[in-house]
C-alpha cells in the first residue's frame, strides 16, 4: 500500500466461525480469569458495593400523553426493566387506572444471555406497540406488534430491522428501517398491519454508502421524516403523517458539508443548520417552500455558543447549547423574541432535555446532574420560572454529596490550546499524589459530559481522583473542537490526553505509577495511541471494545461502518496523505518495544461496530513487544456485542471486574 509493505501476523484471528479463533478467545478468557484470580474477593466486594447503592425496586418519573401515563420500573433480583402504563385521564379528571404491563423484559429475555430492545414505538392512538428485540448483540431486531388492550402479539412479524421507526396517524401504518450487508441502515420500508410482510413497500433506499438513513414522526404528528446523514452532510424528506402513501418530498438536496435538521411548528419548518454557521443557527421556512433559498434566520450564529438542538413548547423555543465546555438550556419567547438562560446551582454540571411529548404547554421537563449530584428530573414553567424537582436518583448506602468535591482544570496542550478537565474526589482524600483514573473519548463530536456515577464512588472512597479529559475530536467546546480532532488533525486528540495526564501529575494529584487511563470504542483508539506515545506516564489502562486496528478496518469497505467513517478518519485506500496520517498514530501498527503499563482490553464476539479481532490482535502484539513485566489481558464477551452484557447485574459484575483490575494494577 502506497509503496509500503505491512505484515499482519495476527490476521487469522478475524474469522468468528473458525474453531481455532473461538478456542483462542476462550483461552484468553481463561488466562484473564487466572490473572485476576487474586482479585475475586475484591470483585465481589465491589459488586456488592455497586449493588448496595442502587434502589433495586424503583420507578421512573411517569410521562403523560393523551391521558396515558407511561413509566418504567425495576424489581429487586430482576435483570431488566418492566415497561408499564396506566390511564390517568386529563388533569381535571384525577383518575388512576390499573397498571398495564406493556413489556416485561425479564419475561421476554427468558434464559437468553443477551437481550436488548431497539425499537419501542406506541401508536398515536395508544392501542398498539411496535417493539423489536436483539438476542445476540448484532443490532438486528425482530419487530413485533402487540395489542396493548389484550396484551397479545399480532401475526405481523418483521425480521432483520434496525433502529428507527414511526407510526402514521392512521395507527395502521408503520415505517421501519432495514440494514444492508454491512449493517448500514439503508432502506425505509412501509408496513400496513394485517398485510403480508412480503407486500411491504420500499419507500426510500440510500445508495450512497457514506450515508445512514432513518425515520421518525414529528412531535405534533404533522410529518414523517426520512433523514439521510453522513458525517458531514444531511438530507431530509417529508411525508404527511396523515397520508403515509404520499411520495417523500425533499427539504434541501444534500451538499457536501451542509448539515441540517427540521421540525414542524405552526405551519412552518424550523431548521437547525451549519449553513454559514460553524456553531449552527436556527432558520425558519414555510412548509410549502422548504428549500434553502427560503430559509430566514431566527437564531443567529455565535462564535462562543454551539446550538446542539431545539424543542418547541407553547410560546417558547427551547435551545440546547454548549459554551465554555458546559451544556446549558436557554429559551426564546415567540411573541417578543426575549431570551432567558436557565440558571443551574453548580458551576460544572450537565443538563439535557427530558420527555416533553405535549407541544402546547409552558411546562418543560429537563434532566440535571453533576459529578457530585445524582441525576435528577425537573420541570420549569417557562412563563413563571417556577422549578419543581420531580425526582432525584436515590443513592443508598449513606451517600452524602457534601463529602465530595468537583472542579474544572485546564491543561495546556502541545500547541497552546487549553483543554478542560472535569474532576471529582472525596474531600477527605489524603493530600499529595494518589490514585487517579483519567477517562477520554474524543471522536464523532460526542461529548463526555460531567455526570454522576454511583459505581464510581467505589474508587472515590478509596482515595481516587476521577478525571474526564474533554479532548479535541469531541464536541465539548463547539464545532471547532471537533474539527481540530479529526482526519488530518487527529493527533491533537492524543496530544490533549497526554497534556491532561501530565497536568494532573504536575498539580500533585497523582503520579505515573498511580495513574490509569480508560476509554471505550473510539476512546479505546485514544488509549492505544496514547500508550504508544507516552506509556511511561501510566500505571494501568483499560480499553473496552477498542477501535485499535484502524488502518485494516478503514481499508475494508465490506465491514460495518467503514465507508461511512471515511469522513471521520480518512480513506487510506484513496489518499496516500490520509494513509500516512493514519499510520502515524494507528495503535496496532505502532506497537513497539516500550514499557507498556498493565492493560485490560475487552471485546464482544458479535460486535458489529468494532470487530472482536481488533483487541484480540492488539493484545498479542502488545505482549510481544512490551519491555515491562506488567500484564496485558483480554476479555471477550462471547455472547454480547458492542455494549457488553445487557442485564444490570451482569453489567455491574463487568464494572466490578474492571475496577478490581485498576485497583490491583495501581496497588491502590
Amino acid at each position: 500500500m502506497w509503496g509500503l509493505t505491512v505484515i499482519d501476523e495476527y490476521a487469522w484471528l478475524r474469522d468468528p466461525e473458525d474453531p481455532d479463533v473461538v478456542a483462542h478467545l476462550e483461552a484468553e478468557n481463561a488466562a484473564t480469569e487466572a490473572a485476576l484470580a487474586s482479585t475475586l474477593e475484591l470483585q465481589e466486594q465491589l459488586f456488592e458495593e455497586i449493588k448496595a447503592r442502587v434502589k433495586e425496586t424503583d420507578l421512573s418519573v411517569p410521562v403523560v400523553k393523551d391521558g396515558w401515563s407511561y413509566y418504567v420500573r425495576t424489581e429487586e433480583g430482576q435483570q431488566y426493566p418492566i415497561h408499564c402504563r396506566r390511564w390517568v385521564g386529563s388533569e381535571s379528571e384525577s383518575v388512576e387506572g390499573p397498571e398495564v404491563v406493556m413489556i416485561d423484559e425479564n419475561t421476554e429475555a427468558g434464559d437468553d444471555d443477551y437481550f436488548e430492545i431497539g425499537v419501542f414505538e406506541v401508536s398515536p392512538d395508544h392501542r398498539l406497540l411496535a417493539w423489536g428485540c436483539d438476542r445476540s448483540g448484532d443490532e438486528k431486531f425482530r419487530l413485533i406488534f402487540r395489542d396493548l388492550e389484550t396484551g397479545q402479539d399480532l401475526d405481523d412479524v418483521i425480521s432483520d430491522v434496525t433502529y428507527g421507526s414511526a407510526w402514521a396517524v392512521d395507527n395502521e401504518t408503520l415505517f421501519y428501517v432495514r440494514p444492508d450487508a454491512a449493517n448500514r441502515p439503508h432502506q425505509v420500508w412501509r408496513h400496513r398491519l394485517g398485510t403480508p410482510v412480503a407486500d411491504d413497500v420500499l419507500v426510500y433506499q440510500e445508495d450512497d454508502e457514506r450515508f445512514f438513513c432513518g425515520v421518525g414522526r414529528d412531535k405534533d404528528d404533522s410529518f414523517i421524516y426520512i433523514g439521510s446523514s453522513s458525517s458531514i452532510s444531511d438530507e431530509v424528506r417529508l411525508i404527511p403523517a396523515d397520508a403515509p402513501e404520499s411520495e417523500p418530498r425533499i427539504v434541501e438536496p444534500r451538499v457536501d458539508g451542509l448539515e441540517y435538521g427540521v421540525a414542524h411548528h405552526r405551519g412552518d419548518l424550523l431548521v437547525i443548520t451549519n449553513d454559514e454557521a460553524t456553531n449552527f443557527r436556527i432558520m425558519t421556512t414555510p412548509v410549502d417552500r422548504p428549500g434553502r433559498e427560503h430559509w430566514t434566520e431566527l437564531v443567529a450564529h455565535r462564535d462562543d455558543v454551539m446550538v446542539t438542538g431545539f424543542d418547541m413548547l407553547g410560546d417558547h423555543l427551547v435551545l440546547f447549547e454548549r459554551t465554555d465546555g458546559i451544556t446549558r438550556i436557554s429559551t426564546r419567547r415567540w411573541s417578543d423574541g426575549s431570551t432567558v438562560v436557565l440558571e443551574q446551582p453548580e458551576s460544572v454540571y450537565t443538563v439535557w432535555s427530558g420527555a416533553n411529548p405535549e407541544p402546547d404547554t409552558s411546562v418543560f421537563r429537563f434532566g440535571y446532574s453533576s459529578m457530585v449530584s445524582p441525576a435528577a428530573v425537573y420541570t420549569v414553567d417557562l412563563e413563571t420560572g417556577d422549578r419543581v424537582l420531580l425526582k432525584e436518583t436515590e443513592v443508598l448506602g449513606g451517600f452524602d454529596r457534601t463529602q465530595y468535591d468537583t472542579d474544572r482544570l485546564w491543561a495546556t496542550s502541545h500547541d497552546g490550546e487549553q483543554i478542560p478537565i472535569s474532576l471529582v474526589w472525596r474531600r477527605d482524600r489524603p493530600q499529595g499524589p494518589g490514585p487517579c483514573l483519567l477517562y477520554g473519548y474524543g471522536a464523532y463530536e460526542s461529548s463526555v459530559d460531567p455526570t454522576f456515577s454511583s459505581s464510581r464512588l467505589s474508587l472515590l472512597d478509596r482515595g481516587f481522583v476521577f478525571a474526564i479529559a474533554h479532548v479535541r475530536g469531541g464536541g465539548e467546546m463547539g464545532r471547532r473542537w471537533y474539527l481540530e480532532g479529526k482526519t488530518e488533525h487527529k493527533a491533537n486528540t492524543f496530544h490533549d490526553v497526554i497534556a491532561c495526564a501530565r497536568h494532573l501529575i504536575d498539580q500533585g494529584l497523582t503520579e505515573p505509577s498511580k495513574l490509569a487511563l480508560r476509554g471505550a470504542s473510539a476512546g479505546g483508539l485514544l488509549v492505544g495511541a496514547v500508550l504508544n506515545q507516552a506509556p511511561e506516564i501510566f500505571g494501568a489502562a483499560v480499553a473496552q471494545v477498542p477501535f485499535v486496528d484502524v488502518i485494516n478496518t478503514m481499508l475494508d469497505a465490506t465491514l460495518p461502518l467503514t465507508v461511512t467513517e471515511w469522513e471521520e478518519w480518512g480513506n487510506p485506500a484513496a489518499s496516500e496523505a490520509e494513509y500516512r496520517t493514519m499510520s502515524a498514530y494507528a495503535p496496532y501498527e505502532n506497537v513497539a518495544p516500550r514499557p507498556y503499563p498493565a492493560v485490560l482490553a475487552t471485546g464482544g464476539l458479535t460486535d458489529p461496530r468494532v470487530g472482536f479481532w481488533e483487541p484480540a490482535k492488539w493484545v498479542l502484539r502488545l505482549r510481544e513487544h512490551t519491555t515491562s513485566d506488567r500484564p496485558v489481558l483480554l476479555w471477550t464477551e462471547l455472547g454480547a456485542g458492542h455494549g457488553g452484557p445487557t442485564g444490570r447485574y451482569a453489567s455491574w459484575r463487568e464494572e466490578a471486574k474492571v475496577l478490581a483490575f485498576v485497583l490491583s494494577a495501581l496497588d491502590a
